[in-house]
């Protein structure tokens, strides 16, 4: 039996737009990552999805979500966001803009506005786990959630590991 979580602003704006979503708690390793978390929970790591918080050459901070099993080709992503280049935000960096700690971002409810990009083939899928707003803790929703809450573009920028 899953025990309830108790809520963070991710949860939150799921629930106050009433979005259907499952909880799934397991045992955070600090640096773990999607991989760690698909392992210990029996899901492919491919339905796992990894929100990273990365900046363009003007530091302006954007949202990429990615399978949790491959990497993102940031020349990819520049080419198709419009932007001269992209890479990751330091981990301090990236939990001022969103709100969240490195290792538990959810792309809902951030503090701060960013643009969204989506890796287009985590669109295919019936239902993704996402991180909800605390480490050791993902949700389960449609993908199509990210388009509707979050305006997220699709994008092709995978890199496989």
């Amino acid at each position: 039996m899953a025990k309830h979580i108790s809520e963070t602003p991710a949860t939150q704006l799921l629930r106050a737009r009433k979005v259907a979503f499952s909880e799934h708690a397991y045992p955070y390793l600090e640096h773990g990552g999607a991989l760690h978390s698909a392992e210990v929970l029996g899901l492919d790591p491919f339905m796992v999805v990894k929100t990273l918080i990365m900046q363009d050459q003007d530091g302006k901070p954007l949202v990429v979500l990615m399978h949790g099993n491959r990497k993102v080709s940031t020349k990819n992503l520049a080419r198709q966001t419009g932007a001269k280049s992209v890479e990751p935000c330091q981990p301090e960096v990236a939990n001022r803009h969103s709100g969240y700690l490195v290792g538990g971002t959810s792309p809902f409810a951030t503090r701060r506005v960013m643009p969204v990009y989506i890796e287009a083939s985590i669109l295919e899928l019936p239902k993704i786990l996402i991180n909800g707003g605390r480490r050791g803790y993902l949700v389960g929703i449609a993908p199509q959630v990210c388009v509707d809450l979050l305006a997220a573009k699709a994008v092709q920028c995978a890199l496989i590991d």
